[in-house]
């Protein structure tokens, strides 16, 4: 199968959405597909196409919006390229220009459209408005995404039953909906894959000690992310046990912001701010910690507590659909609904590494679940449903048009 997966971002840029599209093109790629993928360029105003990849990268201009471009909904110089690629299916990623794009591109050559909704937008919405108009705004939201979603995809993608129940409770979509989480190369977190000797170096850059138990938040540092509340349950935390670190990693926004809060609260020594990381690094901060917190109720479902699970490390999640849908609480990870609940679950696996020992041998079952051959092989089922609707689309779509014409001339 020829496969054109369409999306605004891509390798090296880091964040979660990426990280399950490489994900998604090298498990198809491993069972024999062609994988092509056509992206904005985030480092020049250039077409770059590398040839060994199967990478178009279509050129924009910067939006303020971290690191990402908006290009033009349809490059003339990108269709003779994709053309010849001659797709057996679009995976659309996104619902902006390159989105756009696919859907142009798929309606006027004919080619079936498979879309992944990732992001719950309305949680976005303040880094437009402001707080000014978020009302209207939401609303508008509301109507491209479900135009987006019902109006131009052939078969639509949602990970978690939180997006499932809002496309089919609030927008009142009509089309199949595949609930399919997103799966991860999980083998690359397992503990027995990796280079202790690069843990230890880790652990040095840390300043991290044995007797230190530690807490990691991975993600970007932004309002709809939660991390504050991590932050300020830290300083409770630290009065009890002084060896408690919180360790977060990323960039964003609201980086700067932190750090001083973290001064603020004189939490300097306990909370430890990283920035990004390199993708090949990350598994070795999950085996440098204890737990995986994260305190967010924007996420579709959280790559990262995946991560955490395949690398032993026990998440403890805010009370939330998108989390509920892999975590089972007091099996393979814990769950809190306030800052004082979040402290007792710390604080109970900080005093009884026992129980920290059982539920995080239970998080790495469970992430085994989630392997990147399975989520590609409930991908590739929605690529097959999607070709033959549109082949059945495509014959009556003649036998119409015949009817059309019969019923014209005897009229």
């Amino acid at each position: 199968m020829r496969i054109g997966i369409f999306t605004e971002t891509w390798a090296p840029y880091i964040s979660g959405l990426v990280t399950s599209e490489v994900m998604l093109k090298n498990a198809l790629e491993k069972q024999g597909h062609e994988v092509y993928v056509v992206t904005a360029n985030l480092d020049s105003f250039k077409y770059e196409y590398d040839e060994k990849e199967r990478v178009l990268k279509v050129p924009g201009i910067p939006t303020g919006i971290y690191d990402s471009r908006l290009t033009s909904i349809y490059p003339i110089r990108a269709i003779n390229k994709i053309k010849s690629w001659k797709l057996d299916v679009i995976h659309s990623q996104t619902e902006f220009a390159i989105g756009t794009f696919a859907r142009l591109f798929a309606k006027q050559y004919n080619i079936p459209l498979v879309h992944t909704y990732h992001t719950l937008y309305e949680d976005y919405v303040h880094y437009i408005t402001k707080g000014y108009f978020n009302r209207s705004s939401k609303k508008i939201v509301e109507y491209l995404t479900k135009f987006y979603c019902d109006t131009t995809a052939t078969e639509l993608i949602v990970p978690t039953n939180k997006i499932y129940k809002l496309f089919k409770e609030k927008y009142k979509f009509e089309k199949n909906i595949h609930i399919i989480p997103t799966g991860i190369e999980v083998e690359r977190f397992y503990t027995e894959n990796q280079n202790e000797k690069e843990i230890e170096n880790l652990r040095k850059l840390l300043k991290l000690n044995r007797k230190d138990f530690v807490i990691l938040f991975v993600g970007r540092l932004a309002e709809e992310k939660n991390v504050e509340f991590l932050i300020h349950s830290q300083r409770e935390l630290v009065n009890k046990h002084d060896n408690i670190k919180l360790i977060i990693v990323g960039d964003g926004p609201d980086k700067e912001k932190y750090e001083e809060y973290a001064k603020e609260l004189k939490l300097d020594k306990n909370v430890i701010f990283t920035g990004k990381s390199a993708w090949k690094d990350m598994p070795y901060y999950y085996h440098v910690s204890d737990i995986f917190a994260t305190a967010s109720k924007t996420e579709t479902q959280g790559l990262t507590v995946i991560e955490a699970m395949a690398a032993n490390t026990v998440p403890v999640c805010m009370r939330d659909e998108a989390f509920q849908s892999m975590v089972t609480e007091d099996l393979n990870g814990l769950f809190f609904e306030t800052e004082e609940e979040y402290q007792e679950k710390i604080l109970y696996l900080y005093e009884h590494r026992d129980e920290l020992k059982r539920i995080d041998k239970q998080a790495r079952i469970q992430a085994e679940h989630y392997s990147s051959k399975s989520y590609a092989d409930r991908v590739i089922e929605v690529y097959q449903r999607a070709i033959k609707e549109k082949e059945m689309e495509n014959r009556f779509g003649i036998l119409s048009k015949i009817f059309k014409k019969i019923k014209e001339r005897f009229q």
